[in-house]
C-alpha cells in the first residue's frame, strides 16, 4: 500500500474494519455467540502511528505489537488503547516491557514466566500472560506443546506476579478449512478442558487464534479473540 496516498489508506482503513467487524459477527452468531463475545486486537506490526490512531478512532480498542523495542517506540505517539505483547519475548526484553502492556500473549517455556513473574514482583504488579501453544508441533515455532500445557500451566501458576489469562495459538499452514478447523477446535477443547479444573491464578478467560487468512475459522471453533494485521492495515511495508 505504499504508493497509496495517507487518506487513501485512511479511509481503506475504515472500509476494512467495516468488512472484518460484519463476518466477526457473522462468524459469532453462527457459533452460537453474540458478536461482542469476540474481541478484535489490530496487529501493528510495521504500521505507523497515524495509521494505527486512525484504526482506534474507529473502533479498535486493542493493540497487538511483535517486537518490543517497536511497541515501545510507537506508544508515545499512540492515542490511549490496550496494548498486548504478541511476539517472541526474551529474556534480556522482559525488565523493559513488563507493566507497558496489559498481558503477553506469548508466553512459550516456565522460564520466561518466571521471569515475567520476577520482575512484575519487582515493579508491584501482577501481568497477565497467555501460553502459547504450537498447535501443529512444528520444530520452527515457539509454543507450548498441547499434550504438555496443562502440566506446563500448572507449574505456571505457582509463581508469583502472573496469572494465567488464557491460551494463545499461530496455526500452521493448512490445505484445507477442515484441517485448521480441527487444529482450531483442538486448542478450544483444551481451553476448555483447561477451565474446567478451576485452579488458583489460571483463568481462562481469553482463547487468542486466528489471523487475517483464517479468523474466521478461529472464531467458528471458538476464539474469542482474534489478531488481524494485514487485513486492517494492508500489506506489510518492511523498510
Amino acid at each position: 500500500m505504499e504508493w497509496l496516498s495517507d487518506e487513501e489508506r485512511f479511509s481503506a482503513i475504515e472500509e476494512n474494519l467495516k468488512i472484518i467487524n460484519g463476518s466477526i459477527s457473522e462468524c459469532a452468531v453462527l457459533s452460537g455467540r453474540k458478536p461482542e463475545d469476540v474481541r478484535l486486537m489490530a496487529v501493528t506490526k510495521t504500521v505507523e502511528s497515524r495509521f494505527i490512531n486512525h484504526a482506534i478512532n474507529h473502533g479498535i480498542n486493542l493493540i497487538g505489537e511483535n517486537k518490543v523495542q517497536e511497541l515501545l517506540l510507537k506508544q508515545p505517539e499512540l492515542t490511549e488503547c490496550e496494548a498486548h505483547l504478541i511476539g517472541h519475548l526474551q529474556s534480556n526484553k522482559v525488565k523493559i516491557i513488563v507493566g507497558k502492556v496489559s498481558t503477553i500473549q506469548s508466553v512459550d517455556t516456565v522460564e520466561i514466566a518466571k521471569e515475567i513473574g520476577k520482575r512484575s514482583v519487582e515493579a508491584g504488579i501482577n501481568t497477565k500472560i497467555l501460553l502459547e501453544i504450537n498447535s501443529g508441533n512444528e520444530e520452527s515455532k515457539f509454543g507450548f506443546l498441547p499434550e504438555e500445557v496443562f502440566e506446563k500451566a500448572c507449574e505456571i501458576s505457582e509463581i508469583n506476579g502472573i496469572s494465567i489469562d488464557g491460551l494463545m495459538c499461530v496455526a500452521p499452514i493448512c490445505e484445507n478449512n477442515a484441517q485448521i478447523r480441527k487444529i482450531f477446535s483442538n486448542i478450544h477443547q483444551l481451553f476448555i478442558d483447561i477451565k474446567d479444573k478451576k485452579m488458583d491464578n489460571i483463568c481462562m478467560n481469553i482463547l487468542s487464534m486466528g489471523m487475517s487468512g483464517d479468523y474466521k475459522e478461529a472464531i467458528l471453533e471458538g476464539a474469542n479473540l482474534i489478531r488481524v494485521g494485514s487485513s486492517i492495515f494492508g500489506m506489510r511495508i518492511y523498510r
